[in-house]
């Protein structure tokens, strides 16, 4: 990503709708749906970014967090320091390490999604688990997509392919449902005339259509744990490894 980006994102992730909102559903699937045999757990979060899931994670058990922009590092690094169960890493290589992965929204920021899946799954253990989330729809892909440096979104068939090569899947959803509609319209009205929107979006919105967005979105961990949305602007995936 570009360095603005990220500096929106350490400004804005503790409070924008989106984030607090997708923390809450990946809290939701690893509480019902992750086997973490004890609070000593060892989890990844790679790729964390501005640190948006870390102090959540670290109710699970320690968390490793690996982050590429040295800059973001340094401030997670910073500003987790007192914190006993989370730790900055260099990128990982202790292999059959960990119990769990979180990869929140990276893999679209891999050039070649196969091999890096293929050397998270060496990193976890004979039992681990890895969750995953990816933006939704080629169709949908936007100037927004280009600034945050992805090479592509997914259809639920086309992750589902990359993962299955490496894990058992638990669970496999499209989300972000019940707001897929009308967001999809606008990113489609601004590509049509080629409006720059990401600068709007990634801020934090008025107080009571933050809410409102948020509630939305938050909502849906309440039914993903029991059912698959037909589609959405993202996917959620929880594999095992085999």
């Amino acid at each position: 990503m570009d360095p603005e980006v990220y500096l929106r994102h350490i400004k804005n992730q503790k409070s924008h709708w989106w984030f607090s909102a997708r923390r809450e559903i990946i809290r939701s699937i690893i509480s019902k749906k992750v086997n973490l045999r004890n609070k000593k757990a060892k989890i990844l979060d790679f790729g964390a970014g501005s640190g948006t899931n870390i102090k959540m994670l670290s109710k699970f058990g320690e968390v490793y967090v690996y982050e590429k922009y040295a800059k973001t590092s340094k401030f997670l690094k910073q500003h987790f320091i007192k914190f006993k169960k989370i730790k900055i890493i260099k990128k990982p290589k202790q292999k059959g390490f960990f119990d769990l992965i979180l990869v929140a929204d990276v893999i679209e920021h891999i050039k070649n999604d196969d091999i890096f899946l293929k050397y998270l799954s060496k990193l976890l253990n004979k039992n681990g688990q890895i969750l995953i989330t990816v933006p939704a729809f080629n169709f949908l892909f936007s100037s927004k997509d280009e600034v945050l440096h992805h090479h592509r979104r997914y259809s639920k068939k086309k992750i589902k392919k990359i993962i299955l090569k490496y894990f058992k899947l638990i669970k496999l959803s499209y989300y972000n449902f019940f707001l897929f509609i009308p967001i999809a319209l606008l990113i489609i009205f601004f590509k049509i005339f080629r409006i720059n929107f990401i600068d709007s979006v990634e801020k934090k919105s008025k107080n009571i259509l933050h809410n409102v967005l948020f509630k939305i979105f938050c909502s849906e961990k309440y039914l993903l744990n029991f059912i698959n949305f037909p589609f959405g602007l993202s996917l959620i995936a929880l594999g095992k490894k085999k």
